[in-house]
């Protein structure tokens, strides 16, 4: 369904001349290609990277309604964009040199650690600021994802160094002098070739097999339950696509929930009568056509096998105090029901309230709104857990640029990879009814806090857009070497 194009992944750099006074006046600054791909041969996102115009500050300053648009850059701050204006210009097919849109720092992948809010109050105004920002990118970000741009846009970060150029540029805007190479200002320039398609993109999934424990010592035939995350991300900037909560929240918790059973069933003592499937799949913002890959190459006897799949997505928001579980099947059926009254009550315990959503799937429509879709087509059961109530659109909340670490709530992580990991244990070790707490805060089984901020962490920092992702990234190398035994 999609053939993206590829753009940079890597930072770009913009070089800011000022044109009249070049000793000492060039500042360097990071820039973030906007995505280029085609969907079922329609051009999408931006067709141009090469850069060299002047800048300009507004749509409408005196400077640049007399100037010829067509070799201006401007420079706008999104959190004071109209997205109605940008929208109409964009529809219009207006001309344009190019777009650079500078982002607020807390949005910046590189600066997780960052604090909102020295105290109460002000981490109050910061939390609502960053709210209304995020929206507005959400916004943004799908007008720019679905239009075709004719001329290069970029995304940068608000610093010292381009606040001050973006104080002068506006400064000559609102004297109606225009910029050229004699009258001073700055230029923008990107040396960047143009793009090239991917061709065949790479789909990488990665799997690890917790055998059960089975008195002839043939664990192939025992039931099998898989746990499967997406891992990868798509957004309107691929060098800045981390995907915090979409779909890093479901990898954290994936592999927090393997450590836990591989303790379990490191001892034959505890090793359960059920084997233990994990998957990290590709392809998820693409319809999941990596886990349709993956699914059909697994062994027939292996999927035969498979009672039911809990699929994670999107766990890391924080919600009403709600759980979503998303099926195709409906709730009478045996492990659809026995997946909803296994959670519901650790929920309970927990405090919050689960809710089983049913959508049927349509056979003759090719889009899948949730991974466990791909599961329900190959005839396995198999539920969406999510704090999301709905499913996005097609290419949407998959990893954008609102979708930062600041953007997912630690606790309601933590809340998810305990209620996954109880309701199974208790399902496996025959446990449910009994009032037992194997993974206890308090016990040498406790969710490790430690091991989930690091991995959140290291995925807030990675783009993982799917067709630059190869065979032996730092990435993939990282998610092959966690042992599940």
């Amino acid at each position: 369904l999609v053939e993206p194009v590829q753009s940079s992944v890597l930072a770009l750099v913009i070089i800011l001349v000022a044109c009249v006074d070049l000793c000492g006046a060039v500042a360097v600054v990071d820039v973030y290609r906007l995505v280029q791909y085609d969907l079922s041969g329609v051009p999408f996102g931006s067709r141009l990277a090469g850069l060299n115009h002047h800048a300009g500050s507004s749509f409408l300053c005196s400077s640049a309604a007399a100037a010829d648009l067509s070799r201006t850059v401007l420079i706008l701050p999104v959190r004071e964009l109209n997205l109605t204006f940008i929208a109409e210009f964009i529809e219009q097919k207006r001309p344009l040199g190019g777009l650079l849109l500078l982002l607020p720092q807390v949005f910046n992948p590189q600066n997780i650690d960052i604090v909102v809010g020295s105290d109460r109050d002000s981490a109050e105004e910061d939390a609502a600021a960053a709210a209304a920002i995020r929206n507005l990118l959400i916004q943004l970000e799908n007008l720019l994802i679905h239009s075709t741009v004719s001329y290069p846009v970029y995304f940068g970060f608000e610093d010292e160094h381009v606040t001050a150029v973006l104080h002068d540029v506006t400064k000559a805007d609102a004297s109606g002098q225009l910029a050229t190479a004699t009258t001073g200002g700055y230029k923008l320039v990107v040396a960047s070739p143009e793009a090239k398609k991917v061709v065949s993109p790479p789909i990488i999934n990665i799997q690890g097999w917790l055998p059960g424990s089975k008195s002839d010592g043939d664990s192939n035939q025992l039931p099998t339950i898989a746990i499967v995350a997406s891992y990868d991300t798509f957004g309107a900037a691929p060098a800045l696509s981390v995907g915090t909560d979409s779909n890093g929240s479901g990898v954290a918790a994936l592999l927090e929930i393997a450590r836990l059973f591989s303790i379990l069933y490191s001892s034959p003592k505890t090793r359960g009568r059920y084997n233990l499937l994990f998957a990290l799949t590709s392809g998820g913002p693409y319809n999941y056509n990596g886990t349709h890959k993956w699914l059909r190459g697994l062994d027939q006897r292996l999927r035969e096998n498979i009672d039911y799949a809990i699929c994670l997505n999107s766990i890391g928001s924080d919600g009403a105090n709600k759980i979503w579980i998303h099926v195709s099947k409906p709730p009478e059926n045996v492990y659809i029901k026995q997946m909803f009254e296994g959670f519901s009550s650790v929920l309970r315990e927990l405090g919050v309230e689960v809710v089983l959503k049913q959508k049927k799937i349509n056979i003759s429509n090719p889009r899948v709104a949730w991974e466990h879709e791909q599961f329900s087509r190959s005839r396995i059961t198999a539920a969406t857990v999510s704090g999301l109530s709905d499913a996005p659109d097609f290419l949407e909340r998959t990893g954008g640029l609102s979708d930062s670490r600041h953007a997912v709530d630690e606790n309601s992580l933590i809340r998810t990879i305990k209620l996954v990991a109880e309701s199974l244990a208790r399902q496996i070790y025959g446990l449910e009814g009994k009032g037992i707490d194997v993974f206890a805060d308090d016990s040498s089984l406790s969710v490790n806090v430690f091991h989930v901020r690091s991995w959140l962490k290291y995925l807030s920092a990675t783009p993982r857009v799917a067709p630059f992702l190869a065979k032996d990234d730092p990435l993939i190398t990282a998610l092959k070497k966690v042992r599940v035994i």
